[in-house]
């Protein structure tokens, strides 16, 4: 099969399928390494209970982009 004809065929699968293809591309070009997911998996928790716990505050999206668009 051709590569066009294998573009055409993917395109023509419902959005859930092509999701699924292309984060299966994805993955053969950057393969998930283990530990690094680990270690982010770890890093996320850890904020996650910060802010749970009302040790951290955080700030919105517009709060932080007008923070640098200020130091421009």
């Amino acid at each position: 099969m051709k590569t066009e004809d294998l573009l055409r065929e993917i395109e023509s699968l419902p959005v859930e399928e092509r999701a699924r293809v292309a984060d299966s591309l994805l993955k053969s070009l950057n393969p998930p390494e283990s530990e690094i997911d680990k270690k982010w998996a770890e890093v996320a928790r850890r904020r996650l209970d910060e802010v749970q716990s009302g040790t951290v505050k955080p700030i919105s999206g517009d709060e932080v982009f007008e923070a640098i668009w200020k130091r421009c």
